[in-house]
């Protein structure tokens, strides 16, 4: 069974989210406040693996609360409404307990509301064909079938058969059958069958963090009461993927035996986070079991405690683990939660919202490629971000756009129209777009403007007169600039140090074409200090010509520059540029580009300022 469309309606900030598809895999981006926890919790509470359901007081939207019985009457106000596609397993277990093609459709619909402790079913049942199956498989004659006549549903059929007089007793098999599945319609023998097959819905949340230290006798009281902590209830998660239990902990004389276990079972969570964390290898996690100490905190200063701490074996240091990177701690975390729901639940939906939140922009890519390679296959992932590096460039059609859609009256107030949700990226505010304006521009700098060479220059005209003297000196049986190089502009020198380590960062070899001008040069020598560049990378226009400052267009001669100049701007005669006329204007500095402009701001108004793209 797999879902493959949601509505919340009436939850929270959410009116009427309208329908939309849920894919393997599916992303709601949307700024904060959109409503992205709201939508993911009303889908939890359709099947929730933990302690959750919905309550109208704190769920039903605030400002029509008062107005609930008026708007809903008698019954109960929807939350949910999902629709299912059955599998082949599921449509063969539905044909065999009533008849081939009795299920009329292999997508079913499955509600939640307020205040009821069942599902709603929609299951569209096909009662002619089980009709039809009754009559063929008793093989009437001639005479039995015109008496049955000819039925649409099992209630006519049984009306018909109680109305014969003297019923064959193939008449009367039927007309049995077919009053057991009136007194149990067909439609709760399909719930009942499938009931169990709905995916539980496993929610967590990015404050969802194991808790450094734990004391065995509190959470023995607070598990009694059923009053554990969230970050106390991964850290029990955690003690049953190690194999032990509270009363094993409790047994001081196994402190050894028990360590061992805590040992081997973060080493191997730590492991598995390894192949997927890419900002330090050198971390591991240390799970103590020991007495408390009398100087400590309550209720740590007592009876057994179990700490968590994080080793750094590059700094040769321990922390306390709630004092740790908050991204590595979440993802520990979650390993832990979601190993004992994969080993004990199985058939679940994994909703996480706002993961890897305080992860590097480059560790949030290797989430993605952890939810892609390890979740995906077994199991549907829906989660929330508004960050650009959690948006899956490689599968933008798993993106739902969330929005709390905002409406001005006549007279300029606005009113929310509650959260929606969408595929379509069109018809929303900036804010809501960024994440996925950013996620587009990162991939487009990754791979449609750069190459594994990269040469960066400073605009775009610098390309255009690199690939021109490239494209002469090739027609010319010369040495031209390798098709293996691809030219990016960095819009100055300023902004190449950022594209620089962003290029790098992803194994690009890059070089670096620059002009040199008065106020640049100190930024050049950072740039070369910096070491991110290999040697010899660095190339800057004074060094092909015999200038302390100079542009691309300075290796050209003045002759060829002022020509291109006259022809680009169609100067009239009396206006037109010369090399004479360009050497002799006055300035600041020998570059020709600036001598251009400022020659240009003598002319008249109606020709044009100079650009030298």
């Amino acid at each position: 069974m797999k879902l493959v469309s949601v509505q919340v309606t009436n939850f929270r900030s959410v009116d009427d989210s309208n329908e939309f598809e849920i894919g393997q895999s599916t992303c709601l981006v949307g700024k904060n406040e959109a409503g992205k926890t709201a939508v993911l919790q009303a889908i939890h509470g359709l099947k929730p693996l933990t302690d959750f359901s919905y309550n109208t007081e704190r769920d039903y939207p605030r400002v029509n609360l008062n107005d609930y019985e008026e708007k809903h009457g008698k019954s109960e106000a929807e939350v949910i409404r999902t629709r299912w596609k059955l599998d082949a397993y599921e449509v063969r277990l539905v044909n065999d307990a009533l008849c081939e093609g009795a299920l009329a459709d292999d997508t079913i619909i499955i509600i939640r509301c307020y205040n009821e402790n069942t599902k709603r079913w929609g299951i569209k049942i096909d009662e002619k064909a089980i009709v039809d199956h009754f009559i063929k498989s008793e093989s009437l004659n001639a005479a039995e079938k015109k008496q049955v006549g000819t039925h649409k549903d099992l209630t006519s059929l049984t009306k018909s058969l109680s109305s014969i007089e003297s019923p064959t007793d193939k008449q009367r098999n039927i007309k049995e059958r077919a009053t057991v599945l009136t007194e149990t319609p067909p439609l709760s023998i399909v719930v009942k069958l499938l009931d169990d097959r709905i995916p539980s819905f496993m929610y967590f949340s990015h404050y969802d963090r194991m808790s450094g230290q734990i004391s065995i006798e509190k959470l023995n009281r607070d598990t009694q009461t059923n009053a554990v902590s969230d970050g106390d209830s991964v850290f029990q998660d955690f003690m049953t993927y190690a194999g032990t239990t509270i009363d094993e902990l409790k047994d001081a004389d196994r402190f050894e035996s028990l360590n061992s276990k805590c040992e081997a079972a973060s080493n191997k969570i730590t492991d598995q986070i390894f192949e997927y964390w890419s900002q330090n290898d050198s971390l591991s996690i240390e799970v103590l079991v020991g007495r408390g100490e009398s100087g400590d905190e309550a209720p740590f200063n007592t009876g057994t405690v179990v700490r968590a701490r994080v080793k750094n074996s590059l700094h040769r240091v321990t922390v306390p683990f709630s004092e740790r990177s908050a991204g590595f701690i979440w993802f520990f975390s979650f390993l832990v939660k979601f190993a004992q729901v994969k080993k004990h639940h199985g058939n679940v939906i994994i909703l996480l919202d706002e993961p890897g939140l305080t992860l590097h922009g480059k560790a949030q890519a290797d989430l993605l490629r952890y939810f892609k390679e390890q979740l995906e296959p077994h199991h549907q992932v829906i989660f929330s971000t508004h960050s650009p590096f959690m948006v899956p460039t490689d599968n933008y059609a798993a993106v739902r756009i969330v929005e709390d859609v905002i409406t001005v009256d006549d007279r300029e107030r606005k009113k929310s129209i509650g959260t929606k949700v969408s595929s379509d990226a069109l018809a929303t505010d900036s804010d809501t777009l960024f994440p996925l304006q950013g996620a587009l521009g990162y991939e487009l700098t990754q791979s449609l403007f750069v190459g594994p060479n990269t040469l960066l220059v400073e605009g775009p005209s610098d390309i255009l007169y690199i690939q021109s003297v490239s494209n002469c000196l090739k027609n010319m049986g010369r040495t031209s600039l390798s098709s293996k190089w691809t030219l990016s502009p960095s819009a100055g020198v300023d902004k190449m140090m950022p594209l620089v380590s962003l290029f790098v960062g992803n194994n690009i070899n890059v070089a670096v074409l620059t002009d040199v001008a008065k106020g640049n040069k100190m930024a050049l020598r950072r740039l070369e200090a910096s070491g991110i560049l290999s040697d010899n990378h660095v190339h800057r226009i004074t060094d092909f010509i015999d200038e302390d400052e100079g542009d691309i267009e300075d290796m050209l001669s003045p002759q060829l520059f002022t020509k291109l100049i006259n022809k680009a701007f169609n100067l009239s005669t009396d206006k037109k540029l010369t090399h004479t006329k360009l050497l002799a204007v006055e300035s600041d500095t020998n570059r020709m580009v600036k001598k251009a402009e400022d020659y240009f701001k003598l002319l008249p108004p109606e020709i044009d300022e100079f650009d030298h793209y």
